[in-house]
């Protein structure tokens, strides 16, 4: 198995190699003890630990039972299976257009039971009507440089949102005050948007709730992101796409979220800022 030739895919490869070393080190191991106890070549040893040689799922589990650090595995592992696709430049998942990207999660959000979202810089997308979805994936069209397919990637992003009211699923979402005041398109479209967020909040499936700007920070503000039950949770850089499935990763974002949700108002105190952010575009 090749190395990607993604250089953060690479440099994943390397934290990974790297870390089995240290792992092998605390163990008072030499590579040749290690490749004896794991019943492999010692010349094995050395192209896993020098990133020369992608290790496997069952070389991982192998390697850290001879090191007695079995408790390390599964986030060993499932940072090996995710460094192709840890980090993957929004112009490459674009590279024919957005509507394509939109279609593609459509399995991961039928299959997600419980969903997180925070938010920090626009609507999710989830909760976005088409004209504010159709201003926002038109300035990133153009900002990315990518084909435009905007009509048919809004009307993709609404059919995947049929989960919202389809199926056995729990939507909790958090967006920053910033977020509703925030002009990505024009007062009239902006109204609307706000306005469907009072509608969707109804919603027996959902919980939203904003994050007022007088909020007493206990959790900085951080990068929009979005966990799929305890599978996985995807964060949106500007340049790039990130995948997390380490479990221990993933465990920090899901610890995060909690701290956020603490922050935000819900109910009658929610509507009333999306109410005032209305009033506001007036």
């Amino acid at each position: 198995m090749a190395a990607s030739p993604s250089s953060s895919a690479q440099a994943a490869r390397q934290a990974l190699a790297a870390r089995l070393g240290e792992i092998r080190r605390d163990a008072g191991l030499t590579g040749r003890e290690l490749a004896g106890r794991c019943g492999w070549s010692e010349a094995k040893s050395s192209r896993i630990e020098h990133a020369k040689t992608p290790p496997s799922d069952a070389d991982i589990k192998a390697w850290c039972r001879a090191c007695g650090a079995q408790d390390q595995a599964a986030d060993l592992a499932a940072a090996n299976r995710a460094a192709d696709s840890l980090y993957v430049q929004w112009r490459r998942i674009h590279r024919s257009g957005i509507r394509q990207s939109q279609r593609a999660t459509v399995p991961l959000y039928e299959r997600t039971r419980l969903l997180r979202v925070y938010c920090s810089n626009v609507i999710p997308g989830l909760l976005q009507t088409a004209g504010y979805a159709t201003s926002l994936l038109s300035t990133i069209t153009e900002f990315q440089g990518t084909p435009n397919d905007v009509p048919d990637a809004v009307a993709a992003r609404m059919a995947r949102n049929h989960v919202l009211r389809e199926g056995n699923h729990r939507f909790a979402l958090l967006v920053e005050e910033s977020v509703l005041r925030s002009r990505v398109a024009d007062a009239s479209v902006m109204a609307g948007q706000l306005g469907y967020l009072l509608e969707v909040m109804s919603l027996p499936s959902v919980s939203l709730g904003i994050i007022p700007f007088t909020a007493d920070r206990g959790m900085w503000t951080l990068e929009t992101f979005m966990a799929f039950d305890e599978e996985s949770v995807q964060v949106e850089l500007l340049t790039a796409f990130v995948n997390v499935t380490a479990p221990g990763e993933i465990a920090t974002y899901i610890k995060a979220f909690a701290q956020l949700q603490v922050l935000a108002v819900y109910g009658a105190e929610a509507r009333a800022l999306i109410t005032s952010a209305i009033d506001a575009m007036r």
